[in-house]
């Protein structure tokens, strides 16, 4: 191979250990954000005018665009020296392993060169596969041509401002095995026993450990092969007083697997199921169906439906503005700027909101709207249940919004969790927890996580209405698909419309003992007919209590 400034051999550098890979390159594709347009005039400036030749800049767009593509001949073909860039450009991507890398010229701060070149500023930002992005500033530099026309004026610093005829850059990968990710228990943790935490298990080794890939660009003497510098660096180097210890989860093996297996019942359905302590709001079980890919159950945006009953009976009976024997007529129709009904149009005529609550009544929780403030929901949602504050639960989550309603037909959608209310299912979970035991607390799915939630406590007497509600739905009501189970389960359905050519998003949520669960099924129509079934299943291969 021909004796080319960009090349070297690493071995004269000592091995690094647990697998270090050391990779020669000297060139990135890069992407250009490029933009302004200039007046024309003769040489790089115009005479009285600050702005660059826009032939030039033309050209120089052209190339960089060349560039980014991939489009390494014609890149090339635009310099001054096309066989020397090819061989640069290709070498350097290739040995750094760079992959849609963008760059940003600031072409507002062109100067001219003594030597006759404009400069273009850039900023390349260049992903290292595996590992982040590497960004650092450079300049194109262009040069006007005899016969008319711009090119780019080769040289190897334009690549990278270090990279020169003495000095190239270097990529060292360094692997290390995570620290294993166990239950509550010390259980092993593994994906391919629980599928729905694939995803999940690196990211939890990660934070806690510091395992998994590490590197570094550096910039190293082409004679000797010496470090000079370290140009950038990637990944967190473990702790050595941790990085053999095992990551404890707060979550049951037992209920995991048992969570798993009941997504089965969601007959191929998107669907996501999260199982959490009443006690302290620690995960026992979280699970997606498919198992790969998003985390619908923490970080899923859904309209809860019907289950934000919960919250809106809250409110309502915080403010003694109705109570469980109240008559609170349920008719087919209900018209507020929008004709609202009941699923299947049913009707409850001289129904009291306990039947409404059972039954799920759209349209009598509509015609209480008027009982609360436009804000109000929302203030109750956030606190006493924590909805729309800050979590931090140890995986990513999306933790709720209960925006105030725009007009009175968004107030009546979102007393029955339509409109712009959003939650997931281990929000829906952590309501139904906090609606049963009167206090909030921030869910977890590992130990020692911040906790900047400020709520209140529920007062005693809504919490034993909320649960006679939710107990009357199980025994007289859309849950009864639960009432064969052993203990004293609560629940309630939700029924959440998506869009009109779409079927409705199926919910139930539950508790039991010390456990609460929540369960969506995406275009599963009914919640009793698809997310019950899938609670059923767990709560029958599980304790009644966890330990």
């Amino acid at each position: 191979m021909p004796d080319a400034p960009h090349l070297t051999s690493s071995s004269r550098r000592r091995r690094p250990r647990n697998g270090v890979r050391a990779v020669v390159a000297v060139g990135v594709v890069l992407a250009v954000a490029a933009g302004g347009s200039y007046a024309a005039g003769f040489g790089p400036f115009a005479r009285g005018d600050d702005g660059p030749d826009p032939a030039a800049m033309k050209q120089a767009r052209a190339f960089l665009a060349d560039w980014a593509a991939g489009r390494l001949p014609s890149a090339a073909g635009r310099t001054t020296e096309p066989g020397k860039a090819q061989e640069v450009l290709q070498s350097f991507t290739a040995g750094l392993d760079i992959e849609k890398p963008k760059l940003t010229a600031a072409d507002d701060d062109v100067k001219e060169g003594e030597d006759g070149t404009l400069g273009i500023p850039f900023t390349a930002r260049m992903p290292v596969t595996g590992l982040g992005t590497w960004t650092y500033e450079s300049e194109l530099p262009l040069r006007e041509q005899d016969g008319g026309g711009w090119k780019v004026d080769w040289r190897l610093s334009l690549v990278h401002p270090r990279l020169s005829e003495t000095e190239k850059f270097r990529l060292e990968r360094e692997e290390s095995a995570p620290p294993k990710v166990t239950d509550r228990e010390g259980v092993s943790l593994v994906g391919a026993e629980y599928p729905s935490l694939s995803p999940l298990l690196g990211r939890l080794a990660g934070d806690a450990g510091g395992g998994g890939p590490r590197g570094a660009v550096e910039l190293v003497d082409r004679a000797s092969g010496e470090t000079v510098r370290t140009e950038a660096s990637f990944g967190k180097k473990p702790d050595p007083a941790t990085a053999d210890r095992p990551v404890r989860t707060t979550l049951d093996a037992g209920w995991q697997a048992a969570a798993e297996q009941a997504l089965g019942e969601a007959d191929g359905k998107n669907a996501s199921l999260v199982a959490l302590r009443v006690d302290n709001g620690e995960v026992l079980a979280l699970a997606n169906s498919p198992s790969s890919g998003f985390n619908r159950a923490a970080s899923g945006t859904y309209a809860p439906g019907s289950t934000w009953k919960i919250v809106t009976s809250s409110a309502l009976l915080l403010k003694d503005a109705v109570a469980p024997d109240d008559v609170v007529d349920c008719p087919k129709y209900l018209t507020v700027g929008k004709e609202f009904h009941n699923v299947e149009t049913s009707e409850h005529p001289g129904a009291t909101f306990r039947k409404d609550f059972t039954e799920s009544c759209n349209t009598a929780f509509i015609s209480l709207r008027g009982k609360l403030d436009d804000g109000e929901l929302g203030k109750v949602a956030r606190t006493y249940f924590g909805v729309g504050q800050e979590w931090h639960v140890g995986i990513p989550t999306y933790d709720g919004s209960v925006p105030a309603p725009k007009d009175e037909t968004e107030k009546a959608a979102s007393m029955i969790g339509q409109g712009r209310v959003q939650a997931n299912p281990l929000i829906m979970a952590s309501v139904t927890a906090t609606a049963v035991s009167g206090e909030f607390h921030q869910p977890s799915v590992t130990a020692g996580n911040e906790d900047g939630t400020r709520t209140e406590p529920l007062p005693d007497e809504v919490v034993s209405q909320l649960r006679g509600l939710m107990r009357a739905t199980v025994t007289d009501g859309t849950a009864r698909v639960l009432a064969d189970l052993p203990g004293e389960i609560g629940a309630k359905t939700g029924t959440a419309e998506v869009s009109d050519d779409q079927d409705n998003n199926g919910w139930l949520v539950a508790h039991r003992g010390n456990v609460a669960v929540a369960v969506v099924v995406e275009e599963g129509v009914t919640g009793g007919g698809s997310a019950g079934p899938i609670v059923h299943s767990l709560l029958s291969a599980v304790p009644e209590d966890p330990a």
